[in-house]
This record gives C-alpha cells, structure tokens and sequence, in this order.
C-alpha cells in the first residue's frame, strides 16, 4: 500500500489539472479581499481580516467544482494551514475529501530591490516551520523572489537563494516549488528569462537522482521557452504564475506552452464576489476552473 507522500508524488508526476495558488497572505491579503467585494471598512486588525480571507477561501474549497480530478494541489498561506475546513484541519480536508494536495508558501516576503531582483527575506523561522507542514501532511513548499532586470549578477544570486532554502526542504522530505518570478512589466523581461532558464539547468544539475523540485515560472515570452526544464529528470512539473495578467491573457499564453500548467491566484478567483449567490459563485468558479484547465492541457 502506497504511503500518502507516495500518492501525492505519483499524482502530480502522472495527473493532469492545475495548482490554485491561495496564499496572499499579509500585504496582499487587503487587495485580495477587496477584488472579491470585502471593503477595508469590514474587518478590524488581521485577526479579522483573516477570518474574512478564510472564509473565502473555504467558499473556494467546499465548492462542488474544487475538485482534485482538475486541481492537483492548493498553495496555502502559513494562517490557512492552522485552520479547519468543516471541522477538519485544512490539509486533511484537501486531501481527504477533495483528493488536492496541500502546500504551503514559506517565504517572508521580499527584501528591497538590489541588482535588479528582489531576493526572499531572510527565514529564521523555517525549521521549525517545516516541522509543522511535515506534522500537517503538507507536501510541498512554494518559495517566492522577483527579478526586474536582465542583471546576471542578480539572477545568480536569486537562483542559489532559491536552491540553498530548496535544499534544507527537501531534507525534511517535502518537494519545494522554486518560483523566480520574472516582472511581466520588465523592459528586458525577455533577456532575463534566457539568464533564468540557464541558471536554473545549471542548479537542476547539482541535484541527486530522489531530490525533485517543481518550477513556477512567469509565462515565458517565447513559447515552450522552458521544455528543456520540464524535461529534466528532477522536475515533477514546471508551472505557470498569472503575473498580473489577465485570465484570458494567461490563459492564451499558458495554452502556447506544451507541459506547463496553471498556478494562477488572482486570475483563479477573478470574477468571484461575497455578495454573489451560491449558485453565481458555483457557475463563476466552475467557468473559470474550467478555462484554466483547457489551457493546462496543452
């Protein structure tokens, strides 16, 4: 009988679908709650602000269309992990009723811009935040920093951060998703992306056979501009991050890319209001789970 990593490893090497990323957390949560209609003037301080985001998020989740036959794992923020989901902690009600892998964003945000890239801040904390996801039954890890310029020097820098933190991961047997996003408003987007994706194969190379890593890429200006990373031995799966794109636009940008798949966030939940009905929210979600998928499966 296949342990429960071992399942979760086969299913999002061999599954088709998408990964829902819902991890704003912090900064971005204000903006996420007031796309989907919840003003500022709703919630006092974060404990509250959370509630709201939580309770969104598991709108999202107990929808009848959130389902593991088209979604392969859900990013979640660090607060979403402690809670329940009708009345089961939120990664034992992904997997145990909707078959969707938990993962859980470790990353502390961005540190100001130097080289032209923004690197992670630093994560004192991460030890002991491993422990936790590893007792929750979270599979993997979503890490994120931010390159603005073609800056060699810079993108260098981000990939061995990235790679370092990628490796203390993989020792506590979770699979790290490494996210380098690439600015979609960045002057020299495309040059950037060449000095990433040859990074990237260089430190693919220093890994073992058993140490994998998943991808999150900027949708790359040149299609397929990343089959030789989703070739690699080590990648279980290179996906795609929105961006600041719109659904439609990812959408046509993502179905270009032959074996890269979804991770959107904002361009998930597009179009999803608080005050919609059930029935509104359901065929909203549904639609848009639905193009997501269709662009995936290229």
């Amino acid at each position: 009988m296949m342990t429960q990593a071992t399942e979760q490893l086969e299913k999002v090497r061999n599954s088709t679908g998408f990964i829902a990323a819902l991890d704003q957390s912090g900064g971005s949560t204000p903006k996420a709650l007031a796309m989907y209609g919840v003003n500022q003037n709703e919630y006092s301080g974060d404990e509250e602000m959370y509630g709201k985001v939580h309770e969104m998020r598991t709108r999202i989740m107990t929808n009848e269309n959130f389902t593991g036959d088209r979604i392969l794992a859900a990013i979640l923020f660090e607060n979403t992990m402690d809670r329940e989901v009708q009345g089961k902690p939120t990664c034992r009600y992904l997997w145990e009723e909707k078959n969707i892998i938990p993962i859980l964003k470790v990353d502390k945000g961005l540190a100001d811009q130097e080289n032209g890239v923004q690197m992670m801040k630093p994560m004192p904390d991460l030890d002991a935040l491993l422990n936790r996801a590893v007792a929750n039954g979270i599979f993997g890890t979503k890490m994120r920093s931010v390159i603005k310029l073609a800056n060699a020097d810079g993108i260098k820098e981000i990939v061995a951060q990235q790679f370092e933190i990628g490796k203390q991961i993989i020792a506590k047997g979770l699979v790290p998703i490494i996210e380098p996003e690439v600015d979609i408003n960045s002057p020299e987007k495309a040059q950037a992306e060449h000095i990433l994706r040859d990074q990237l194969l260089t430190h693919l190379d220093t890994l073992s056979e058993n140490e994998n890593v998943i991808f999150k890429l900027t949708l790359p200006e040149s299609a397929n501009f990343y089959q030789s990373c989703i070739r690699h031995p080590n990648v279980l799966k290179v996906v795609a991050l929105s961006g600041g794109y719109s659904r439609a636009d990812a959408n046509q940008k993502l179905s270009q890319n032959n074996g890269m798949i979804a991770s959107f966030s904002r361009a998930l939940t597009e179009g999803l209001a608080a005050q919609q009905s059930d029935s509104e929210f359901s065929a909203t979600l549904g639609a848009s789970i639905d193009t997501i998928v269709a662009a995936s499966n290229t």
